[in-house]
């Protein structure tokens, strides 16, 4: 007795045909997520506790670059900016004072243009007011940043960062991709 194997070359060619539009459709996306990292956005790791509880230590945010170059920044945003006289660090804080506002911080609470931003509970009390003492006129593409931790951030209070124009923002931050735990889209209006 003789055992006959059928060589079925149909069904070897269409196995060939869909593992090659697989392999090819897997190195475009690849390119894609590469290109649109690359070019369009990148990745931040926070540094410290300046965020907290917003954002940790460690944490990977992803940055968009290309969003402000078709609208301004809108208050309350996270953004990563980098100082004027050192372009290589970059700090992440939120959007407190648009253009052309006044921004001042008394008895623990932030005004703009004399009435009191109403922000969420974790966000309200700033017991260091530092530049934001005496009024703080924002020109024209200036904004006025603070870190969600009031107490441990190096913001637009002190001297070494001040106002920051619309030049040194990088980007948005959006999204967390790490850690796990707390992945997720980034809650961007602190506002009660």
């Amino acid at each position: 007795m003789s055992i006959e194997f059928y060589h079925d070359t149909e069904t070897e060619n269409k196995l060939l045909r869909r593992t090659t539009k697989w392999i090819v459709d897997l190195a475009v996306v690849f390119t894609l997520a590469l290109f649109l990292v690359q070019y369009m956005g990148m990745q931040y790791e926070v540094n410290g506790h300046s965020m907290e509880p917003t954002l940790y230590g460690g944490d990977v945010v992803l940055i968009d670059r290309i969003s402000y170059r078709l609208r301004r920044p809108k208050r309350l945003e996270l953004v990563v900016f980098r100082k004027r006289d050192d372009e290589d660090r970059q700090y992440l804080k939120r959007i407190i004072g648009l253009p052309g506002e006044t921004v001042q911080i008394k008895d623990g609470r932030i005004y703009i243009d004399g009435s009191i931003l109403e922000l969420s509970e974790s966000l309200t009390q700033v017991n260091l007011a530092g530049l934001a003492e005496e009024p703080v006129m924002l020109g024209e593409g200036e904004y006025f940043l603070l870190g969600d931790n009031r107490d441990s951030s190096e913001d637009s209070r002190f001297e070494n960062i001040g106002n920051v124009s619309a030049g040194q923002i990088v980007g948005r931050a959006w999204f967390r991709p790490s850690p796990f735990e707390r992945i997720g889209f980034l809650e961007t209006d602190g506002r009660k």
